[in-house]
């Protein structure tokens, strides 16, 4: 009888009815949100609130049905009516209820703190990444070593990056397909997308995804609305192009991505002759279309060609085609081939400014990916000269500003000069991913790793899908010892290109560097490119198997890719290991080989000091394995000044912990491990290198027992990795 009377009290009570109306209207206020909301690129974190408001809302309408009721007086308690149905009980059924509601209410509101405390804690810093800054002073001029600064930057995770809004006017220029019966004509496509992708970039109320982010895409995929998303677009602008002859068709359409639906679309038909300018033209039709404001200034620049000589842009987009692929994958040899075509196009006109700036571009970028081959000194002067007089011809162009920082950075080693050109770049052109991550390199060399990475940051919000760039956020974060910061950046540049070799280097660093895990770090560097062999061969040494190490590096083809001037000529490395396995005559013929190819390089590598201070090094080593201890030190003096004096403050701290570890087999401590204190003190590890290290890496083994020594690894090294090397582990601090 109670329980009937409780039921027919919740009908009186009309909660039936409320239940009923509030799940109608709630169900159809989640249809809105989850369908309408998208449409205007609001944040998930807004549809997510609205439905759980929803859902808490349902008992608390629940509670008001019970205990109010709506009267012509106004809202007023319900009266519990005599019946015999009802017994005296209700009452305390309908307290059990409403404080069963209550309860309810409130672990629903627990549930709802919990899940915006959680997700603030995936999203927001750790406490012990809190910003700071420590300097060492610079030593005295007997210690000749560099000063190294270094600031903990702002954590700034992964999952940021891809979390920002997606602005209404954002764009994704897909790669244009060549329909072209002769497929030799694909750099025309690809230069055809370049162009109109560099076009709208000049548009500075657009935001504009980098053509690495792109690349790997289709020209015409299915799933738009997924690929909007990964890009962070609201549009994509997709393309074809037809060249027979003379002839040029070009197609192009604009599309709402949400929706799937077109805005615009052109057909262009026009001759070899006067096809450039038709980027200009489609930049204008899309910004209108986007409804983007152009200023006076990016309206003229839309309306700027490239050269009058249709022969000469032909050339030009020829070599693109050669320095895109050198920029993508730091090919010399591509950036080589470029050149010549950019030197042809020049001869057809020599007012082309753009041909001449991205001359410039692609003989600093052979320059640095390269290892001494060639003649470096005439490319670094003319990578200067070029880049100056396209500025001259043209003094908005925005790729020779970029041109002059990159000569200044990666031809002489001008910082300031760099940093000057890049920023005046981004003045002309905010959202330009090159010269912002041109710029955030240049910030990492002087040591400013928290701007670095701010504008990393910034520079894979336009370019969210460039390996690279992932890559080189996550190489600043392992070298201030930021090791949980950098693994997400690596496991996504290894979900979009799996076999990518510098990912698979960078994360095996990042693992071996943080905890000591030689085999973890094995795994992570499978592969048969040289670099991931001569490293693989590096942790082998760390786990005492010289002979296996051995193997790898003597079946490793010998060529300046496998053992450029960081890791050092191919004999000097078999000679270390010989000298480790125990075979001193074999090591000495070694060293003395490595020695004469060392002192050549030096030569090659004039006007580079950063580089010529690692050769300083390798000359270091090979005389200190002949025997010439004196000569050894002179050679460790000389590579620490030359890096002082270049003002890299990135790969200054490798070559500081590579001289220590020289004085170290040399058994001396005393020299060794200050070098080690100036480099740690500044929670600065440098990327080859970290103080989980010390247990692990033989070549301390000499002054392991040393008091200074152990005293170091007590400071700096509390951490002791899981497995530690026999040999190692003797002369580990008690």
């Amino acid at each position: 009888m109670a329980s009937r009377g409780f039921w027919r009290e919740l009908k009186r009570r009309h909660v039936y009815r409320v239940a009923a109306a509030y799940a109608i209207v709630g169900w159809l206020l989640i249809q809105v949100v989850t369908q309408v909301f998208p449409i205007f690129h609001l944040p998930d974190w807004i549809d997510q609130a609205i439905v759980l408001l929803i859902l808490i809302g349902f008992p608390i309408a629940l509670v008001l049905a019970w205990a109010f009721d709506a009267t012509p007086q106004g809202i007023v308690l319900t009266d519990v009516q005599d019946s015999a149905d009802v017994q005296p009980s209700s009452r305390s059924h309908r307290a059990v209820l409403v404080v069963g509601l209550i309860g309810a209410l409130i672990a629903l509101l627990a549930g709802a703190g919990w899940w915006h405390a959680e997700r603030g804690r995936l999203i927001a810093p750790a406490a012990h990444d809190k910003a700071s800054t420590v300097s060492v002073a610079t030593p005295s001029a007997a210690s000749t070593a560099a000063v190294v600064s270094a600031a903990k930057p702002r954590v700034i995770p992964a999952s940021s990056i891809a979390a920002q809004p997606i602005p209404a006017k954002s764009i994704a220029v897909l790669p244009f397909e060549n329909l072209s019966q002769d497929k030799d004509n694909a750099y025309f496509a690809d230069g055809m997308q370049d162009l109109i992708l560099t076009k709208l970039a000049d548009i500075g109320d657009l935001k504009v995804i980098s053509r690495t982010s792109t690349a790997k895409y289709e020209s015409h995929p299915d799933n738009l609305k997924v690929i909007a998303q990964q890009l962070g677009v609201a549009s994509i602008l997709e393309g074809s192009v037809q060249k027979a002859g003379n002839q040029v068709l070009i197609n192009v359409q604009l599309i709402n991505a949400s929706s799937d639906s077109h805005i615009w679309a052109e057909s262009y038909m026009r001759t070899l002759d006067n096809i450039f300018g038709v980027e200009g033209e489609v930049a204008q039709k899309v910004a209108d279309a986007l409804q983007a404001k152009l200023t006076p200034k990016e309206t003229a620049q839309l309306a700027t060609a490239m050269s009058s000589d249709a022969a000469a842009n032909d050339l030009f987009l020829r070599a693109e085609y050669f320095a895109n692929q050198g920029n993508t994958d730091y090919d010399p040899t591509s950036f080589r081939r470029a050149i010549p075509i950019y030197r042809q196009a020049l001869a057809k006109d020599s007012g082309f400014a753009l041909a001449r700036a991205r001359l410039s571009f692609a003989e600093s970028g052979a320059v640095w990916f390269g290892s001494g081959e060639g003649d470096i000194r005439r490319l670094i002067a003319d990578a200067q000269a070029q880049a100056e007089q396209a500025l001259a011809q043209q003094p908005r162009l925005v790729a020779a500003q970029v041109a002059i920082g990159y000569s200044a950075y990666w031809g002489r080693g001008d910082f300031a000069k760099a940093l000057q050109a890049f920023d005046a770049a981004l003045a002309l052109r905010p959202n330009d991913a090159d010269a912002l991550s041109g710029k955030s390199f240049v910030l990492r060399r002087q040591g400013d790793f928290a701007a670095a990475i701010a504008a990393l940051t910034r520079a894979l919000e336009l370019d969210p899908r460039n390996i690279s760039l992932l890559n080189s956020l996550g190489e600043t974060f392992t070298a201030v010892s930021r090791y949980a910061q950098a693994a997400p950046l690596f496991q996504r540049a290894l979900d979009l290109d799996p076999e990518n070799v510098r990912t698979k280097f960078d994360d095996s660093i990042n693992i071996m560097t943080s905890d000591g895990d030689a085999a973890r770090a094995l795994a992570a560097a499978q592969g048969d490119d040289p670099q991931l062999r001569s490293w693989r061969a590096q942790l082998l040494t760390y786990q005492r198997k010289y002979r296996e190490a051995l193997a790898l590096i003597t079946d490793t083809p010998d060529t300046p890719a496998a053992f450029n001037y960081q890791v050092g000529p191919k004999p000097l490395l078999e000679a270390n290991l010989h000298q480790l396995a125990g075979d001193a005559p074999q090591a000495r013929a070694l060293f003395a080989q490595a020695l004469a190819q060392s002192r050549a390089r030096l030569s090659a590598l004039a006007g580079a000091p950063i580089k010529q201070a690692f050769v300083w090094n390798h000359i270091a080593e090979a005389e200190l394995g002949l025997g010439q201890t004196r000569a050894a030190f002179a050679a460790i003096a000389t590579s620490q000044s030359v890096a002082s004096r270049s003002g890299d403050r990135f790969f200054t701290p490798g070559i500081i912990v590579s001289n220590a570890q020289l004085y170290a087999k040399a058994g001396r401590a005393d020299l060794a491990v200050p070098l080690l204190v100036q480099t740690f003190a500044t929670n600065f590890s440098w990327i080859y290198s970290s103080p989980a290290l010390l247990w692990l890496d033989p070549s301390w083994d000499p002054i392991r027992h040393d008091p200074r020594f152990q005293a170091l690894l007590k400071q700096y090294a509390k951490y002791r990795p899981a497995v530690i090397p026999v040999a190692a582990a003797s002369g580990a601090a008690s």
